[in-house]
C-alpha cells in the first residue's frame, strides 16, 4: 500500500487534484481510495473512502465546547491525531493499492501543529509520500511569490520529513506565464527576474532566501498540472512512481 499526501495552501487545487489522481490510477487498473482529513470541509469533488469527518464533528465541538468556526476547526486538527488508529483500521480493511490523503484546507493547522505530522509519521505504509501543491494563478503572478510559497513548500518538507514532489496546479490557467515559470526554474534567471522589482528591499531578501533554498537542495521545479485539462498527471504519476516504486509498474 502507498500514500500519497496532498497538501498545500486554501485554494490551491489539493481536492480536486486529489480526485483527479484517485481516477487516474483506477483509469490504470489499480485500487486507489480516497481519505478526507479535512473535518470542516462542506463539499468535495469526489466521495472519500475514508472521511474524517464520521469521526469528527465540528458543529458538535462547537456546541460541546462553546467554540466559534475557527476555535472548532483547530481542536478538530488536534483530534485527528486521536482517531489514527481507527482511521488506520478502516484504511487495512478497503486493502488498497494507493490511499490518496486530502488534507485540510487550512494548511497551518495540519502542519503547523503537532497532530499533522503526528499522524503522517505514525500512519502505516508500505511507502509515503507528500505533494505540495502551488496555486499556480499566485505563484506565478511575480518571481516573489513563487519564492515565497516555494519557502512554505521546503517548511512543509521540513515538518513532515517524507519525500516531496511540488506541483503547481492550474496550469490550464497560465498558458501566458509558462515561460516565465520555465525560466525561473533556474537559479540565474530567478534572481535576474527579481532586478525587475520594485521593493528592492524585498528583492534582496527574496534573493537570500533563494540562496539557502538552493543550498540546502530545498528548491525543486514544481511539475505543472491541469486538474481540469489534466495535463501533466502523465509527468506527476510518474514521478510519483518512481519514488514511491523505483520506477516498477504493476505486473512488472
Amino acid at each position: 500500500m502507498e500514500t500519497i499526501f496532498v497538501t498545500g495552501t486554501a485554494g490551491s487545487g489539493k481536492s480536486l487534484l486529489t480526485s483527479k489522481l484517485i481516477e487516474w490510477y483506477k483509469d490504470n487498473n489499480y485500487y486507489p481510495i480516497s481519505m478526507n482529513l479535512d473535518p470542516g470541509v462542506i463539499s468535495l469533488p469526489y466521495e472519500p473512502d475514508v472521511d474524517v469527518r464520521n469521526y469528527i464533528d465540528i458543529e458538535k465541538i462547537m456546541s460541546d465546547h462553546g467554540l466559534g468556526p475557527n476555535g472548532a476547526l483547530i481542536m478538530g486538527a488536534d483530534l485527528i491525531a486521536t482517531k489514527l488508529d481507527e482511521i488506520q483500521e478502516e484504511v487495512f480493511n478497503l486493502n488498497p493499492d494507493f490511499v490518496v490523503v486530502d488534507t485540510p484546507g487550512q494548511i497551518e493547522l495540519f502542519i503547523f501543529r503537532a497532530s499533522g505530522p503526528y499522524f503522517v509519521s505514525n500512519f502505516q505504509s508500505d511507502n509515503k509520500i507528500n505533494i505540495f501543491t502551488f496555486d499556480g494563478i499566485i505563484a506565478s503572478s511575480t518571481p516573489i511569490n513563487f519564492i515565497s510559497i516555494a519557502l512554505l513548500a521546503a517548511s512543509v518538507r521540513l515538518r513532515l520529513n517524507i519525500t516531496q514532489i511540488d506541483v503547481m496546479t492550474k496550469r490550464d490557467l497560465i498558458i501566458d506565464k509558462l515561460q516565465d515559470i520555465v525560466r525561473w526554474s533556474s537559479k540565474l534567471s530567478l534572481e535576474e527576474s527579481l532586478q525587475n522589482e520594485k521593493n528592492i528591499e524585498y528583492s534582496i531578501l527574496s534573493k537570500d532566501l533563494l540562496q539557502v533554498l538552493f543550498r540546502n537542495k530545498l528548491m525543486q521545479n514544481p511539475i505543472l498540472v491541469s486538474s481540469l485539462t489534466m495535463s501533466g498527471m502523465v509527468n506527476l504519476t510518474a514521478s510519483l512512481s518512481r519514488v514511491l516504486n523505483q520506477g516498477e509498474e504493476k505486473g512488472e
